[in-house]
């Protein structure tokens, strides 16, 4: 009986954090999410205007992430040393000025600075998310839980696809709508950065709307977590950076990142070519892989966690995206069976992300954790400056993205035969 009573309060204890924190945490996310890539429906508009060809807005659209590579591992490591309430506030109050800022560039120069002080601005929040996520869920609940926070970036697009969409066409005060587009997608994250300052809780022990049992089971079920952990072995930061599985997951993660970013920022732009339609048109089609990847990343996310297996529920997904890259690259069929193609291979990609990042948490805890998800987040987002600025380098040299998809299908397939090489870890957790 004493069992019974002890496992419905966990379950009970449970549902309330991830109702409590999971919808907030997705609502941020969606809101970060459009403003890193909305750059990609402006694009529509944007370099026609102000003159920018393919390489000078690919380098544009890549250096976002230069700057996010300062502040990843500092960000990672104060929220948990420090505080991610405090740490997210600042974070969105500032990337929402800046983004507000980009409706007033003219220059590639001022492109290329605004760019890059959004990526510092923004530096710390994914990585300081993950690691907010393993205070509060255990690993047993972690691929459902990332895979519900990172349920934000398809509905960011299918949300904020026609949303930017309708904006292009907005013409008010003078300004062009891709100019709007900025100013009106930009200043949610500046409200929500004072929100998040009184909403969030740092720590289970803090939680005031949680009764004191409820509180108890938490933070004993998550020093538990930890203590199982350095039963197996204690890391070090410094041991944590260098360990083998480490290091690969962050070859991984560039090679997955560059592959989904390349996607996002030009898929407008390549709809736009091969079908000729209006802009709100290619922006409501861009949404159609997004609706099939936020299912798929649930129901991945939601089988690995049942099963308690990682590896091929992150290798799979890389292998069926190169596979349908191949296809796009060997074959010639028509408009619409090239954007199936795409479809499919970016609903793949959707799904290796809520496998991916529980693989680290189930044998890296507190400071090493931080600072290995904060390096791997940094490491790997240097591929979101590199994969669009490829693929825009390449199409202004052949007038052709061919070139570049093959080099992505190359790597695809090589990030999943790494991802089978790490080590097979199943972290036991009593909830």
């Amino acid at each position: 009986m004493a069992v019974a009573l002890a496992a419905d309060r966990g379950l009970h204890t449970r549902r309330k954090v991830a109702v409590r924190l999971l919808p907030f945490l997705f609502v941020l996310y969606v809101v970060a999410y459009l403003d890193r890539t909305n750059i990609s429906t402006a694009a529509l508009q944007m370099p026609r205007e102000l003159g920018f060809d393919d390489r000078v807005f690919g380098l544009g659209a890549g250096i976002f992430f230069a700057g996010y590579f300062l502040l990843e591992v500092p960000g990672a490591l104060i929220v948990e040393r420090w505080s991610a309430r405090r740490w997210m506030a600042r974070i969105m109050v500032t990337w929402g000025i800046i983004s507000v800022g980009m409706a007033f560039i003219h220059t590639p120069r001022q492109f290329y600075v605004m760019r890059f002080l959004l990526g510092v601005a923004e530096a710390g929040f994914f990585p300081g998310m993950i690691v907010y996520l393993t205070h509060w869920f255990v690993y047993a609940d972690r691929a459902k839980a990332v895979a519900n926070f990172m349920a934000a970036i398809p509905v960011s697009v299918i949300l904020g696809s026609p949303l930017s969409g309708w904006l292009l066409g907005m013409h008010w005060a003078g300004l062009s709508g891709w100019r709007w587009l900025f100013v009106l997608e930009g200043a949610p994250a500046i409200v929500l950065g004072i929100v998040t300052w009184f909403y969030l809780t740092d720590w289970p022990h803090q939680a005031k709307w949680l009764n004191p049992e409820a509180r108890e089971w938490t933070v004993r079920a998550l020093e538990q977590e930890k203590a199982t952990k350095k039963a197996v072995r204690s890391y070090t930061v410094w041991q944590a950076l260098r360990d083998r599985d480490v290091l690969v997951l962050t070859v991984i993660y560039f090679i997955q990142v560059s592959a989904n970013y390349s996607f996002a920022i030009w898929l407008p732009t390549m709809v736009k070519r091969l079908s000729g339609l209006t802009d709100l048109r290619v922006a409501w089609l861009v949404t159609i892989p997004n609706a099939l990847g936020l299912i798929a990343m649930q129901i991945n996310g939601w089988h690995s966690d049942r099963t308690g297996e990682r590896r091929w529920h992150t290798a799979l997904p890389l292998f069926a995206s190169s596979a349908c890259l191949l296809a796009i690259a060997t074959f010639q069929p028509g408009t619409v069976w090239i954007f199936v193609g795409y479809a499919a291979a970016i609903t793949a990609l959707m799904c290796f992300m809520p496998t991916f990042w529980p693989i680290p948490t189930s044998f890296l805890s507190e400071s090493a954790a931080a600072a290995c998800i904060g390096t791997m987040n940094c490491l790997g987002l240097l591929g979101g400056f590199a994969g669009p600025y490829l693929l825009g380098y390449i199409s202004h040299r052949t007038n052709s993205f061919r070139g570049a998809f093959v080099v992505m299908l190359v790597a695809l397939f090589a990030a999943g035969l790494l991802t089978l090489t790490l080590r097979p870890r199943r972290l036991e957790t009593k909830v």
